[in-house]
């Protein structure tokens, strides 16, 4: 169960209550007696004792974007009872047939709505590796500077925004991602800067202000898979090669990363690669 609190990191005078409150409710997620903080600039704090009572009749308030990879289907698991929908993106990727065939297995086993929204004029009109095909996919480490060939220019940017308006179209208050910390290199849109300035963006451009919510922003990897090792998730059954071959390749910064992150975790591989 989950609780969503409010919580400053600065302390405030007990005579701004009511600002402090609107201030808490928008920047904490509490989940297992952990806290991660939503905001950026906030510090990640452990709680000893957190009362998860409330979290009984919590309402299924959010949107997930759901890839099918590693670090999204642990959102999906690690997050289940307050999301209502997850929205899955082809775009023209290397990958997209091996992954999303994955968001809708899980999403299926776990009772949320999952729904595939295209958006092909990526594939044919933005410049990426990622939707040139396996060729042009670059091997090695995601630290290497050979990776930002991957970036597809403002795609979390745009499936966001998209999810934006699904959320306040079905009455949801929430938008979640699974970026991490081991994406802030490469990915602007993965970044802390930019969570907090479209959830911003997100708020005052709608009418019930929603709000982007992304609690494994400071986390690596392998912590995430940590968190999936506890919750049983089976890692076989989720995807992240760039390539998007039969196999994974092993190669590619994506499967680097994936192995990386699984031995960081205590986890059998049990990936097949070529």
């Amino acid at each position: 169960m989950y609780l969503w609190y409010l919580f400053a990191k600065d302390k405030k005078k007990k005579s701004d209550d009511k600002e402090f409150s609107h201030f808490f409710d928008k920047n904490i997620c509490c989940y297992d007696k952990r806290i991660i903080t939503l905001h950026p600039k906030m510090d990640y704090m452990d709680m000893n004792e957190v009362n998860t009572s409330e979290a009984k009749g919590m309402m299924k308030d959010s949107i997930l974007i759901l890839s099918g990879g590693m670090d999204s289907v642990t959102m999906l698991y690690d997050y289940q009872e307050r999301i209502a929908l997850a929205l899955s993106f082809d775009y023209g990727s290397n990958h997209n047939a091996k992954e999303i065939p994955f968001a809708r297995l899980h999403c299926e086993r776990l009772g949320i709505e999952h729904i595939t929204i295209p958006l092909a004029f990526m594939g044919q009109y933005f410049s990426s590796s990622l939707l040139q095909g396996s060729d042009s996919i670059p091997e090695g480490h995601y630290a290497d500077e050979n990776m930002r060939s991957t970036v597809v220019p403002f795609r979390n940017g745009i499936m966001l925004s998209v999810a934006v308006g699904m959320a306040e179209s079905r009455g949801l208050k929430h938008v979640m991602m699974a970026n991490h910390g081991g994406d802030h290199t490469i990915y602007p849109d993965c970044r802390p800067e930019f969570v907090e300035a479209f959830s911003e963006a997100a708020r005052t451009g709608t009418y019930p202000g929603i709000t982007l919510l992304s609690p494994y922003t400071n986390l690596t990897k392998g912590q995430i898979a940590a968190r999936g090792k506890t919750l049983g998730i089976d890692y076989a059954e989720t995807w992240s090669c760039y390539k998007g071959g039969e196999k994974h390749c092993g190669r590619c910064g994506t499967c680097v990363e994936r192995k990386e992150a699984l031995a960081y975790a205590g986890i059998p591989d049990p990936t097949v690669y070529e």
